[in-house]
């Protein structure tokens, strides 16, 4: 029997949405799992890093324009207040970045404490510079008004970070219902069950093949949501779906890998690549009657993980999508990677080309 390591998939993407289907309903499982999912605060990235930075510096602002009564005056508090701000929320973010794991196994009102009493810890860390310079007018920088400002300005970045941590949650049920409904359509299983059965009697062992590959895509999207899939996984996934197809087509369906290793342990959101490959083969390789070619590359670039999913296109169009599964691909890549992953889709040269990047660490 052949085996292979478990991929994890993404959501319905491509040209649009990839199939036609009835409804699917989900059972209590996989709403109690988008229910109850712990909320793990995403600190890490660049983007999440300078929004926050952002959002505490105009506050100090808006506070330093209250309190000054001059432009010299109101030019040296904000010299001041940046001086201690800026550093304690760095400090601030580093700290809860490398403490997140542990932060998510707490309660949400130990959460909190412990945000409020980190962010007091930071701004009485950062003034301690500017202690000894009294005479300039950083007395404030003495007594309980900093540590305070500091824990009631971790509390506002905290609920900043945990309303934007909840909008993964339809995000991840949407992308969900997206793949559960693409996934079970009724003709392509009747079309696969078909290849088996038709191979039973002349390939048994190609046969048993197809009926692994169609066993993983089903166990894949009707497994609980994972935090995050590597492209490894994903192109495991994606092979399983081509292979089958490939059976389906033959010659009418040409496939070229371009894989770089190093690209394998970039990290993407679930349930992504296999979608992209779907949409492909049907837009780009059904409607032709000569089929069409279907490429998948990755690259290691500066850092990054380069995807591009390509096909052909047929001499007559097919019917285009609403673009619901291009927006959820762009949505759930921009709630794991923030501003450091980048997303298109479009066509070029005769061929349908979605290009994805997300950082390699």
């Amino acid at each position: 029997m052949r085996t292979r390591p478990p991929g994890e998939s993404g959501l319905g993407s491509g040209h649009g949405d990839s199939t036609t289907f009835g409804n699917t309903e989900l059972g209590p499982s996989l709403d109690g799992e988008l229910e109850t999912a712990p909320l793990t605060l995403d600190v890490c990235h660049v983007g999440v890093v300078l929004r926050a930075v952002l959002l505490v510096q105009v506050a100090v602002g808006i506070g330093v324009s209250f309190v000054s009564s001059g432009l010299q005056s109101a030019v040296l508090n904000l010299a001041s207040s940046m001086a201690v701000s800026l550093p304690a929320v760095l400090l601030w973010l580093f700290l809860a970045c490398a403490g997140k794991k542990l932060l998510a196994r707490w309660s949400v009102g130990l959460q909190w404490t412990a945000a409020c009493a980190l962010g007091a810890l930071c701004a009485w860390l950062a003034g301690l510079p500017l202690r000894g310079v009294e005479d300039l007018g950083f007395a404030w920088v003495h007594g309980l008004p900093l540590p305070l400002a500091g824990a009631a300005g971790a509390a506002a970045v905290f609920h900043w970070l945990r309303s934007r941590q909840r909008m993964q949650v339809p995000a991840a049920a949407t992308a969900r219902l997206v793949e559960l409904q693409s996934r079970i359509r009724p003709h392509f299983l009747f079309n696969t069950l078909n290849t088996a059965i038709a191979l039973v009697r002349v390939d048994p062992a190609r046969a048993e093949a197809v009926l692994e590959d169609l066993a993983e895509l089903f166990r894949v999207a009707l497994e609980g949501e994972q935090a995050g899939a590597t492209l490894a996984q994903e192109v495991e996934l994606a092979r399983r779906y081509l292979d089958i197809e490939q059976i389906r087509f033959g010659q009418r369906l040409r496939i070229e890998w371009d894989l770089d290793p190093a690209c394998s342990p970039a990290k993407l959101p679930p349930l992504l690549l296999q979608p992209l490959v779907e949409n492909a083969v049907k837009h780009g390789i059904e409607p032709g009657a000569n089929g069409g070619t279907l490429r998948v590359r990755t690259r290691a670039h500066r850092g990054m993980a380069h995807v591009e999913v390509i096909n052909t296109l047929p001499d007559s169009p097919s019917a285009p999508g609403h673009g619901i599964a291009l927006r959820n691909v762009r949505e759930r890549l921009s709630l794991m990677h923030d501003v450091a992953a980048h997303f298109e889709a479009g066509t070029k040269d005769g061929e349908y080309r979605v290009r994805i990047a997300v950082p390699l660490s």
